[in-house]
């Protein structure tokens, strides 16, 4: 796992076009340019800018050069309120071997020790109990349920809300 690369373009592509069908009931709906390179080119770009900003990190879980999956933080605020969102997915035939566990480990510790954040959320869908299980097992705690929280695979969706205070 490390901070993504304007590099990771090409592999960051072919990794959302493998995992396309698996990962489409969970995330917004794409236009087709985002599973080609030029279109991860263009998002690596954008995430850069928020990163060298402060207000993201984006990392990428990989296996040699092939990327396995994306683990954010994001909306990192300051001030009072020291708190992130995270978020992330793992390639479809590496679900359920501890990744996700392990990049979320990775990203708490990251979030509390260089980052000095007080608090990070997640949000997810209420029907999906691997990334449920993934965060309950990493000490997050669920607060509450988000009435239409946002537009997954085409239409506003509830979202279980769920945060971890890390000091």
């Amino acid at each position: 796992m490390r901070v993504l690369h304007r590099s990771d373009a090409g592999p960051l592509a072919a990794a959302y076009l493998r995992n396309r069908e698996h990962l489409a009931p969970w995330e917004p709906v794409r236009a087709e340019e985002f599973f080609t390179a030029e279109g991860q080119s263009a998002s690596i770009e954008a995430k850069l800018r928020l990163f060298v900003a402060g207000s993201d990190v984006p990392w990428v879980l990989l296996d040699g050069p092939r990327v396995v999956g994306v683990m954010n933080l994001s909306g990192i605020v300051r001030g009072p309120f020291l708190s992130a969102h995270v978020g992330y997915w793992v390639d479809k035939d590496l679900t359920g071997q501890g990744i996700g566990s392990a990049a979320l480990g990775f990203a708490v510790e990251a979030a509390r020790t260089e980052l000095g954040l007080h608090r990070l959320q997640a949000a997810t869908l209420p029907h999906n109990a691997a990334s449920q299980r993934i965060l309950k097992r990493a000490g997050f705690e669920e607060i509450g349920r988000a009435p239409a929280y946002l537009r997954i695979a085409g239409t506003w969706q509830d979202h279980i809300l769920l945060q971890r205070i890390l000091f």
